[in-house]
Parts: C-alpha cells; sequence; structure tokens
C-alpha cells in the first residue's frame, strides 16, 4: 500500500509546478504573413491593433511578433500590404504557442478611372501623375514637428544568414518637411543591444575600407554622410529629402527624378482600401551607342488617386558589370547583380503622410585573409664542438600542416639569398614546419647562415638579403596557400515604425543621440514611463515553435 503525500506537502507541489508553467508563458504572439495565390511571405506588411495607433512591420521573411499585452489595447488587429487586401483577425483567435500562420487575398482593382460629373475624367500620363505628387509633397506631408517611435535593426546577411544583428527602439524628432533632416531632426535611444543570439563576425563589421579594399561596395562608393548607420539610412529616404541630394540616379527627388527616368503607368492597386495608381520608372541613358551602361535602375512609386501623395517608392540599382550566374535573372530580367535597393513606405495619419518603414541594402564584398599561410621563416643552426657548422637549414614555419607531397619538392620555393637564386636540394617535412637546405658548399652555406642568424631577430634587415617565396600548395584541409577568399554579403539598415505621434514637443532636458558615433556605443539611453509599449521584432529565424496554426 503506497504512502498518501500529506496535504500540505501536496498543494505546496502544486503551487510550484503552477508558477513554473506561467513562468515559461510566452510574451509574444508569433506569426508570419504568406500571400494565398504564391505561398510566398509578405514583406513589410503593417500589422496594427485597430483603432490604435501602435502597430508593427511583418520581417522579411514574412514573420512578426505582438506582444500578448496587446491583448489590453483591443480585440482586433488590422493587417494591410500594398497589393492585398486588409484583413482582420481576432486577437484571441491567434495561437500562443503555435507559429500562425496568415493568408492575404490579392486585391483586385476594378475601376482604372473615376468618374466626375457623369463623364470620365481625363487620362493621366505617368509623367503627369509623378509631377502632381512632386508638387503636392509640401501639403501631403507634415511641416511641423512631429515624431516617430519605431525598431530600428542593421545586419548583413552572409549565404542567407543574419550576422551581427543589431536592435535599438528608437523615437525620432523631425521638425517638418520643410526644414533638412540631416541638420534639424534629433534622436533619442529608448533600448540598443548587439543580439547575441545570431552569429557575430567581426571582419565583416569593420567599417567599409577602400583605402586597403579589404571590405568595399564593388563599383561602387558608399558615402558616411557625416553620421553612423541610422544617419547613412535616412538620408535614403528620397521622399523626406526631396528637396535636396539623396542617393545616385535619384539624386534631387524634386528636379533630377523626372529628368533622369523614363516612366510607365502599371495596373492601379490598393494600399489600405485606397486606389493608388502604379508607376514604374527606369533610369534614362543619354546614349546607348556609347555601349552597356556600368550600372541599370528602376523603381516604383505608389501615388494616391486623390490627393497623389506618396504612399510607397522603391528603387533598385544592378551592377551591370558584375553579372549573375549562368541562366539566371533579377526581378526586373537582366543579368546585373544587386548594387543597392531602397523601399520607403508612408501611411496616413490625420490627413498627413508619415513614414510607416524604410529598408536600405546593399551589398558588399569582403576579403577574408589567407587561412593557409607562412607564420615565420627561421633560421636553423646546428654546432659540432661550438665551432663547425653542420647541417644548418632554413626553416618555413606554416600555421597549418601542409599536404606532405606538395610541400617537400624542392621545385615549390624559391630561396633568393642577396638576390642570388639558391638551389635546394633537400626538404625535410615535419608537421607544419618545412626544412629547406640548399645546394651549396659547407664553407658558403656556413658563411651564409651565420649572416642569417646575425641578422634574425631584425626583421627588416633580414627581409633585404633573404626572400622565400612559395608556390600555391595546399594544407592537408584543402586550403590555398596565401589566397584571400572573396565573400559577397548584403548590408541592411532598417526602421519599422510602431507610433506616429503628430503633435510633439522636444524634450526640455532631452539627452539625444549622438549622430557620429555608432548608435551600439556609448550612446545615452532615455527610456519613457510606456517604454514596454515598444518591443524589437527580431526576425524569426531565433524563435522556436512548437508547430504552425493556420489563420485563413
Amino acid at each position: 500500500m503506497r504512502k498518501r503525500l500529506p496535504t500540505h506537502l501536496l498543494f505546496l507541489l502544486l503551487f510550484l509546478v503552477s508558477n513554473s508553467v506561467l513562468s515559461q508563458q510566452p510574451e509574444y504572439i508569433i506569426g508570419e504573413l504568406i500571400d494565398s495565390k504564391t505561398q510566398e511571405p509578405i514583406a513589410f506588411a503593417s500589422i496594427r491593433i485597430k483603432n490604435q495607433a501602435l502597430g508593427i512591420i511583418s520581417n522579411t521573411d514574412g514573420s512578426f511578433k505582438i506582444p500578448l499585452k496587446y491583448k489590453e489595447y483591443g480585440d482586433i488587429i488590422e493587417i494591410s500590404s500594398m497589393g492585398y487586401q486588409t484583413k482582420e483577425i481576432l486577437i484571441h483567435n491567434l495561437s500562443v504557442y503555435e507559429l500562425n500562420n496568415v493568408r492575404l487575398l490579392p486585391a483586385l482593382f476594378e475601376l482604372e478611372e473615376t468618374i466626375v460629373r457623369g463623364e470620365k475624367k481625363r487620362r493621366l500620363s505617368a509623367m503627369q501623375i509623378v509631377q502632381r505628387a512632386i508638387a503636392n509633397i509640401p501639403k501631403n506631408y507634415p511641416q511641423n514637428l512631429f515624431s516617430t517611435v519605431g525598431y530600428y535593426r542593421d545586419y548583413q546577411l552572409k549565404a542567407n544568414e543574419y550576422v551581427n544583428l543589431n536592435e535599438a527602439i528608437l523615437e525620432v524628432f523631425d521638425s517638418g518637411f520643410g526644414k533638412i533632416d540631416t541638420t534639424t531632426t534629433l534622436v533619442q535611444i529608448y533600448d540598443y543591444k548587439k543580439n547575441l543570439d545570431f552569429e557575430r563576425d567581426t571582419l565583416s563589421d569593420d567599417p567599409y575600407d577602400y583605402k586597403r579594399s579589404r571590405k568595399i561596395v564593388d563599383n561602387a562608393f558608399l558615402q558616411k554622410y557625416g553620421g553612423n548607420e541610422f544617419s547613412i539610412l535616412r538620408v535614403h529616404d528620397a521622399i523626406r529629402n526631396f528637396n535636396v541630394n539623396s542617393y545616385s540616379f535619384v539624386n534631387r527627388f524634386d528636379i533630377d527624378l523626372l529628368r533622369n527616368h523614363i516612366f510607365s503607368r502599371d495596373n492601379s492597386t490598393y494600399i489600405n482600401g485606397e486606389a493608388v495608381y502604379a508607376i514604374t520608372f527606369r533610369k534614362k541613358y543619354p546614349n546607348f551607342r556609347t555601349g552597356s551602361p556600368k550600372n541599370s535602375a528602376f523603381g516604383v512609386l505608389y501615388i494616391s488617386h486623390g490627393d497623389f501623395a506618396i504612399h510607397k517608392m522603391e528603387y533598385v540599382v544592378y551592377d551591370e558589370r558584375k553579372r549573375t550566374s549562368k541562366g539566371t535573372l533579377n526581378r526586373h530580367k537582366g543579368r546585373g547583380t544587386l548594387l543597392f535597393e531602397v523601399i520607403s513606405e508612408y501611411r496616413r495619419n490625420k490627413n498627413k503622410m508619415y513614414l510607416n518603414y524604410i529598408s536600405f541594402q546593399n551589398s558588399f564584398i569582403l576579403w577574408e585573409p589567407p587561412k593557409f599561410k607562412i607564420d615565420d621563416i627561421l633560421i636553423d643552426l646546428k654546432y659540432e664542438e661550438n665551432v663547425v657548422l653542420k647541417n644548418g637549414s632554413i626553416k618555413v614555419l606554416y600555421n597549418r600542416t601542409p599536404r606532405e607531397e606538395e610541400a617537400v619538392k624542392p621545385e615549390n620555393y624559391r630561396v633568393r639569398f642577396n638576390g642570388k637564386r639558391l638551389k635546394i636540394n633537400k626538404v625535410v617535412v615535419f608537421k607544419n614546419i618545412v626544412s629547406l637546405f640548399p645546394d651549396m658548399a659547407q664553407k658558403e652555406r656556413n658563411e651564409m647562415l651565420v649572416q642569417l642568424a646575425e641578422n634574425e631577430k631584425n626583421p627588416i634587415a633580414l627581409n633585404k638579403i633573404l626572400s622565400v617565396d612559395v608556390e600555391p600548395i595546399h594544407d592537408i584541409d584543402g586550403n590555398v596557400l596565401n589566397k584571400w577568399e572573396k565573400r559577397d554579403y548584403n548590408q541592411f539598415r532598417e526602421y519599422f515604425v510602431q507610433q506616429v505621434k503628430p503633435n510633439t514637443h522636444l524634450p526640455a532636458q532631452g539627452k539625444f543621440m549622438n549622430k557620429r558615433k555608432p548608435i551600439f556605443e556609448d550612446q545615452p539611453v532615455v527610456r519613457p514611463d510606456n517604454f514596454d509599449d515598444y518591443w524589437m521584432n527580431t526576425p524569426l529565424q531565433n524563435i522556436k515553435t512548437k508547430g504552425t496554426s493556420n489563420n485563413n
């Protein structure tokens, strides 16, 4: 007969178990947005509590997370994205413990033209639509101080994996579109971190190095614009900086865009139930007879049918000198590889357009140092009775063990002493050390080795009298001696607005970010009372889920 647990101990056990379960309760609802027809992820969609200012933007893989506390603000989340039907979902219908798959239906545009007083409006050309959009910028966008609070991140993609992910929550105080952004905008940092759950790659995290060409944007130059990564991102918002120079080929938006590009009308679409023109454009080349262009550029503007407000702008530049692999094309049906791409989207709030998100990516090349290299050249002197040298050698010390069948061949070594080529008649390999024995008379060899030994501790002097060049042999892992490896990366800088404050004021004694210093190094941090209303929408790859739940 088994003994029963005393009642007071049973209650204690149940209390501990329940507390353990509660402590493991997730903090977020996790989901991903999917195109119901193509099954592809939907990036940069707006996900908001209905009738509330707070919200997030889905990641490039369609993933998103919503704090459980958002149930306090409302029962319905509203999901919208360019070209899709807006969808509403009850928060209580979303699973807390599983990945929620949310599918959106494409929006079908029915009326291409509107009817006014019984007569069809004159069809505007693509260029006329863009002209009106530019002319209406001062009217459609805020001219007075406002702020946005959002999630900022920068990272790199290496073989489609996130590397060096840095995250922050920022409040951006913008004096209005009538002021120069780079000189008047101030930023407060609520929180920032270097995310150690993702790989940290110190080489790719280094600054761009055009002097030694160790880390470069190939066939282009990325300016620092006198600021940190967030400042660089802000400069690439051509709509916000419409009356100053922004980035290559768009240049000054209000003057150069129309002059430098060819425009076409595409099918209209919807965003948040509003009809918008889709205007595609490409870079204009002055003379095709001069040969193929070095770069090609393509863009799309989504412009309101009503007040010609610009809802979204996409712009991509390809390097035509660097081609895609055979049989593959970029999304504009060309062979050029991506140089950089900028996507900025605006959203209506109290009859004005405010930034919803901006994403800027550029490719870059990183030259990684050789894995297999020579660590040192040593002089080996062997004495008999401290007088006579015997079998002295020049030793090559590798950082890895070479393939013996290659390292033992004398013809793989070119040794010069005082400018004279020495013949090597014997090579001895022991692990990562190779001993070279010159073919010369004992007396001559002794004199050479003594001179080398006298200068061994002075590398500059030693290099003047001795040089050892080795053919590109391999180590036992297949790495080639002294071979630099070329790696392709993509750098991303992104800012996703979680709240817009149309009527705000600058903090009386605010501590603001130093734009000239990196965001993630010794910057002032200011946390407001409602700090918990904002969160870092870290990519889904870092989140483990137990399963999936469908919300069609």
